[in-house]
């Protein structure tokens, strides 16, 4: 999956969370909104609940892009 179907996912299943990157809490739509085309197409894998993280070129998980936190 890419970011933008792992976003578009979110949105799509009505999920009350907020994706938390080292400087900001953002929504699902919001980052879907602002992020680049490149950045939306890189490979990624959402951890329901935990995170969601780059995959590298080898297929195996590498740095964490948005850790996922509740809505209150």
């Amino acid at each position: 999956m890419n970011l933008k179907e792992i976003l578009q996912k979110i949105i799509d299943d009505g999920k009350q969370i907020l994706l938390r990157d080292s400087n900001t809490d953002w929504e699902a739509l919001v980052l879907l909104r602002s992020l680049s085309e490149p950045a939306l197409k890189r490979q990624a894998h959402f951890q329901p609940g935990l995170y969601i993280a780059d995959i590298d070129e080898a297929g195996y998980l590498d740095r964490v892009l948005y850790r996922v936190i509740q809505k209150i």
